[in-house]
């Protein structure tokens, strides 16, 4: 058998280190708003900053249950996630809005319905935490956050080295030992990591890689957006069964395309 990679990542530190930011609400409130971060970035929103998140995310966390979301370990997930230190500060603001932000490199941060929505089909009939999940574009790193509290392990790859930098900033504040940053082509999945009891994309291709069905665990779950028969997309659920693979199209949904390669 071979040995999976032994690195929660520490999310070793390269160059210049950045200080965590604190979080909004309580005491720190003030002084966000006129400091902003050690980071040197300008301050933060001060209508979020006045509000803290805590309340942000909780009107947050409402609307997704009155939009449909019941797993209850995704809505504390998401409520438990500050979304707004994921984005740059000019935005925050708009952070806990069921919206979509960029995030530079022409990527965006997915909107928060869209986010609870595919790891609920990911999770789709399991009570209790998942074991190990990939995750296909890593981005700026919410989603990794938000799964590794309904996941024993997360391994989340990114083909874009900045955005796969930027991601190990953000996350290394939070010590999440179960998240694994991996710097690669998501194509070709992480043999390494698996099998995976589910596996989450967040680009579509025209077709699902035949190399993320080989790593798909027995009664594994597989949720990406893809290129349908009309030729627009949509949400996509594989299910590895004892005879092969079921397939089930869902909703429309619009990601940014699935590329090969590393840049």
């Amino acid at each position: 058998m071979t040995e999976r990679p032994g690195f929660p990542a520490k999310l070793p530190a390269t160059g210049v280190t950045r200080s965590p930011r604190p979080p909004l609400g309580g005491g720190a409130k003030a002084s966000i708003a006129a400091q902003g971060d050690q980071a040197g970035r300008r301050p933060v929103s001060a209508a979020v900053a006045a509000s803290g998140s805590a309340p942000l995310r909780a009107r947050m966390v409402s609307k997704l249950a009155a939009q449909g979301l019941q797993d209850p370990m995704v809505l504390q997930a998401m409520g438990s996630v500050e979304r707004h230190l994921f984005v740059e500060t000019a935005l925050a603001v708009q952070a806990y809005e069921d919206t979509s932000l960029p995030i530079g490199l022409g990527q965006t941060i997915s909107k928060p319905n869209v986010v609870a929505r595919m790891i609920e089909l990911m999770r789709e009939g399991v009570l209790g935490k998942l074991g190990r999940i990939l995750e296909i574009g890593t981005g700026c790193g919410y989603q990794a956050a938000v799964l590794s509290h309904v996941a024993s392990e997360v391994y989340s790859i990114e083909r874009l080295r900045s955005l796969h930098e930027k991601a190990r900033e953000n996350l290394r504040p939070l010590r999440l030992h179960n998240v694994h940053l991996i710097f690669g082509d998501g194509m070709l999945g992480y043999p390494k990591g698996g099998p995976y009891a589910g596996i989450i994309s967040a680009a579509g291709g025209e077709s699902v890689p035949q190399a993320w069905l080989d790593q798909l665990a027995p009664g594994g779950r597989l949720v990406a957006p893809t290129v349908t028969a009309t030729g627009q997309q949509a949400l996509v659920v594989m299910v590895r069964t004892a005879k092969g693979f079921e397939r089930h199209v869902l909703e429309a949904v619009h990601f940014v395309p699935l590329k090969s390669g590393v840049a």
